[in-house]
């Protein structure tokens, strides 16, 4: 299966780039985030997401909690700190990604961290929607040349708009993220709804980046024509992290793979109706219905509902011409559940 970063922008293809999110979900072991490269590539997906957290270039040690989850760090600021992996380490992520057949993302939080995350050879740029307004993180971005994926969770349109325009501007591809900054989201958040919206506005191919914690969302997107889906992953519902209850286990995430695949070939193999009605004709002679005599009938008979009914197989007049035998005379006799033929009538 081709895992290539360009088929999101490819509108030849249905496909559909199943993502993978670690996120913080490794809590900074190193042994944990590889251990996630392999259960994702088990599980089917095209690629695995991680951030890549440098506290000193995106934080300040007066960054507020959002939610004091981690009771081993006394500041947002010391588990940003905790969350980093060495350049070395960055790298050997990559290279075992690829050796796993998956696609090496990770959003950058800062300039340092773009520049570390190109050494370490993404193909694309997945921007959380809260860096969108950073405008030194998106000039190092664009600078690239490498392919956008804007998540628009916290933005308006008219946020949206000037990153957008500034993407175009600089020339590099572009795709949109639909995403609700919930965690979890209920089904009455994500909205679908918005992919189009997304699609016509900007011009582009469009995604969800979905924190619901199930498969649902992610599916029903790709039916609507999303390129790439994201989900969170965790290697347990009992683990410790902050995206937990958001996320799928790598058990759902096999089988979301397996309704997106599904999907795909739904929607590269449109029916023609008429043509499938056509082939299906010896079944309809086995499965359908023919005009049948109720009880035995003597030549000459003039036939009315008490003389004929609808009955199995198909292969006499159809039932769908009861009302065309209705009127019309016997030229022979018929015995009882006789399917009537075009001979047996004048």
């Amino acid at each position: 299966m081709s895992r290539d970063i360009d088929l999101a922008f490819d509108t030849t293809t249905p496909k559909c780039i199943v993502v993978a999110e670690v996120a913080q979900a490794h809590d900074g072991s190193l042994g944990t985030a590889h251990a996630f490269i392999d259960a994702v590539a088990r599980a089917g997906a095209d690629a695995i997401k991680f951030q890549t957290h440098i506290a000193a270039a995106e934080s300040t040690p007066s960054e507020p909690w959002r939610v004091p989850f981690s009771p081993q760090d006394a500041s947002r600021y010391e588990y940003w700190a905790r969350m980093e992996f060495t350049e070395r380490q960055w790298l050997s992520l990559a290279e075992h990604a690829a050796q796993a057949g998956l696609i090496f993302l990770s959003s950058p939080f800062s300039v340092e961290a773009v520049e570390l995350l190109v050494r370490a050879g993404v193909p694309a740029w997945k921007i959380a929607s809260g860096e969108l307004s950073d405008v030194l993180m998106m000039d190092a971005v664009l600078a690239t040349g490498m392919p956008v994926w804007l998540s628009s969770g916290m933005s308006s349109f008219a946020e949206l708009d000037e990153v957008v325009d500034r993407v175009k501007t600089a020339g590099s591809k572009l795709l949109v993220m639909q995403a609700t900054t919930s965690y979890p989201s209920p089904p009455e958040s994500v909205g679908l709804n918005v992919l189009a919206e997304l699609a016509s506005r900007y011009g582009c191919p469009v995604g969800l980046s979905d924190h619901s914690g199930t498969i649902w969302p992610s599916i029903a997107a790709a039916v609507l024509g999303a390129r790439v889906v994201e989900v969170h992953v965790t290697l347990s519902t009992e683990a410790f992290g902050p995206d937990v209850s958001s996320s799928v286990t790598i058990d759902q995430l096999a089988e979301l793979v397996h309704g997106v695949r599904a999907v795909e070939r739904m929607l590269a193999n449109p029916v023609d109706k008429d043509a499938s009605a056509r082939g299906l004709a010896p079944m309809c002679d086995l499965f359908g219905k023919s005009v049948v005599a109720r009880i035995d009938l003597p030549a000459g008979t003039v036939l009315s509902l008490e003389h004929v009914t609808t009955k199995k197989p198909g292969t006499g007049i159809q039932a769908r011409r009861l009302g065309e035998v209705l009127g019309r005379i016997l030229a022979r006799g018929v015995q009882k559940d006789a399917l009537l033929s075009e001979e047996d009538l004048t």
